[in-house]
């Protein structure tokens, strides 16, 4: 797939920060932001209600139909808590972001979440589920881990992918 824009996964479990860093991405590149949560609602990529997670489940395969088209055209910015259902060849790079796991508790109970998705989410940011799962999905070299616990780590992780992102634009020129 050649584009004349890389495609950006920003991955990590919910309460990390993926949709304020691709928001901020997105206004500081131009690049398109696609909150996979927001398409899903608004394509009907959601089926039946999870009543114990308090949460829809993702019709994986509606929804690689729905984006196919416009990530082939590059620029865009994928906010989601999985990875490995999308296809490999769409993602130049992919970010995992992490965060210790007392400021992900305060982020989840300030949201709401009920004992047992609170419980749940801790646990997947403390055996790195999400950060294995990127791993085992694409190449080594594109799966890069960034901290995310307060304004300076997302400061210095949008400083990071821009300047990123400026150099796959002059590696890539034609």
């Amino acid at each position: 797939m050649t584009r004349r824009k890389p495609n950006i996964l920003i991955t990590g479990t919910p309460g990390v920060g993926k949709s304020t860093l691709s928001d901020e991405i997105s206004k500081r590149t131009g690049f398109e932001w696609l909150e996979v949560s927001k398409i899903s609602k608004q394509c009907g990529c959601l089926t039946d209600y999870d009543e114990k997670y308090e949460s829809y489940v993702l019709d994986e395969d509606k929804l690689l139909d729905e984006l196919e088209n416009r990530m082939a055209e590059g620029g865009k910015v994928v906010d989601y808590h999985g990875s490995d259902f999308f296809p490999e060849r769409w993602f130049d790079i992919v970010f995992v972001l992490r965060t210790d796991n007392t400021v992900l508790y305060d982020r989840l109970t300030q949201r709401g979440y009920n004992k047992k998705k609170l419980e749940d989410n801790v646990q997947c940011e403390i055996f790195q589920v999400l950060l294995n799962e990127a791993r085992d999905s694409y190449q080594e070299e594109i799966v890069h881990e960034l901290q995310s616990d307060n304004d300076d780590d997302m400061s210095n992780n949008i400083d990071r992918i821009v300047k990123w992102i400026d150099q796959w634009q002059k590696d890539h020129a034609t």
